[in-house]
């Protein structure tokens, strides 16, 4: 627009119409709001933001009372609530746009999207989600909605530098990975669900991913061959992220680097293709599970995923102790072994010192090496974390492989 002050005027009408046509369709024809009286609530609330806080009190009581009296005569046919609560939510949004337009267009988008989707919705609920995968979900939202923002986010002395929201965003991360493997194996089968559970996963911590995985084989013993080719899968992803991140900080790095992460991707896609080959690992004979019997079963297991994140703290406690013994002398030691925690981290940290000098380029590949090797180790640790010594012995013999496919690409590249 060629006046930006039309713009926030023009978010209240657009999330007025966008609600009004939603209920217009919805609602019988003797309702008492329809399209015109939803365009007219966001334009209220609009007008009411622009004069005070007092006008909109007061538009709101007004609209509330309306809304009240609409209920009343309609509440035969529709007992509902719905269209009065969007009714007063529209004169807010109307309010909201004067402050922030795109929030306000959204929100509107939002809101006529949640009323759209009213059938869906019901038969998630009602039809879909068990009892047991609706309790998760709220122990999941609780975790992470709840407890994770009231965590320092920050490096605690006393702990030896730990950060207890760092830890917890990571058993956080672990039961995520774990319902997002449920609900793929929901939607699209064991397999190709778990598959793209373990992909998706390892972009955020390949790590968690794999250590999810091998609490599902321990669980799920029918599952362990397709655990453990998304427990594989998800070292695909630390390789594309680990180029993107080198790319980005220190380009004429990656053009050395590329050869050990091409051998690394190459030797991960490889792995899969033959584990998909040859079947499903040994383990006790089981029926897969059918539809009704996932919906029954616990998508995640809050109790390993904590064991996993105070496991994760031990190593790192380690850690920052050698880091301490070693200081300044040890940049690259030092590096490598921040690999244990993060890979990803630990790499983009010794590019950045390639970049200000504090490194050469071959101390910073080296560094980026240690550290992926040490990430490793860490992730044949959490391989055995569920106890499953099949599922552990697997997984390590892959780490080893693709990580000696890593040095190979080094030494082409720095050769």
């Amino acid at each position: 627009m060629a006046d930006s002050s039309l713009l926030p005027w023009a978010a209240a009408v657009g999330a007025g119409l966008l609600i009004g046509m939603e209920r217009e369709r919805q609602q019988p024809p003797e309702s008492p709001a329809g399209l015109r009286s939803f365009v007219l609530a966001a334009l209220s609330g609009a007008t009411a933001a622009v004069l005070g806080p007092l006008a909109l009190g007061v538009v709101l009581g007004g609209f509330a009372l309306l809304a009240w009296a609409g209920y009343v005569q309609s509440r035969q046919s529709d007992p509902g609530l719905t269209t009065e609560f969007a009714l007063l939510l529209t004169v807010l949004i109307g309010a909201l746009a004067q402050q922030s337009p795109g929030w306000a267009a959204g929100l509107g988008a939002a809101v006529a999207g949640i009323l759209a989707a009213k059938s869906a919705l019901h038969t998630l609920v009602r039809h879909v989600m068990s009892a047991q995968e609706m309790e998760s979900a709220l122990l999941l939202a609780a975790a992470a909605l709840i407890v994770l923002p009231l965590l320092p986010d920050a490096r605690m002395a006393w702990l030896a530098g730990l950060n207890l929201h760092t830890l917890w965003l990571l058993a956080v991360l672990v039961m995520a990975i774990q319902a997002l493997g449920h609900l793929g194996m929901r939607l699209l089968g064991t397999a190709r669900g778990l598959a793209l559970s373990g992909l998706a996963g390892g972009f955020v911590s390949s790590t968690a991913t794999i250590a999810s995985m091998a609490q599902r084989a321990r669980t799920h013993q029918a599952q362990q061959a397709d655990c453990l080719r998304a427990a594989v899968l998800s070292n695909l992803a630390t390789a594309i992220e680990l180029g993107s991140l080198i790319g980005v900080i220190a380009p004429a790095l990656l053009a050395v680097l590329w050869p050990a992460l091409a051998l690394y991707a190459a030797g991960t896609v490889l792995t899969v293709v033959l584990l998909w080959r040859l079947g499903s690992l040994p383990a006790t004979p089981q029926a897969p599970a059918k539809p009704a019997e996932l919906a029954l079963q616990r998508p995640f297991q809050p109790v390993q995923a904590l064991v996993f994140a105070t496991l994760l703290a031990g190593v790192l406690l380690v850690t920052e102790a050698i880091r301490t013994w070693l200081g300044g002398r040890g940049a690259i030691i030092a590096t490598g072994l921040a690999g244990f925690a993060d890979a990803h981290a630990a790499s983009a940290a010794a590019a950045q010192y390639a970049v200000s000098g504090a490194m050469t380029a071959a101390q910073s590949v080296q560094a980026i090496a240690l550290a992926l090797s040490a990430n490793a180790l860490s992730k044949t640790v959490a391989g055995f974390a569920g106890a499953q010594r099949r599922f552990g012995a697997a997984n390590a013999a892959v780490q080893g492989l693709i990580v000696g496919l890593f040095w190979l690409g080094v030494r082409l590249g720095t050769g």
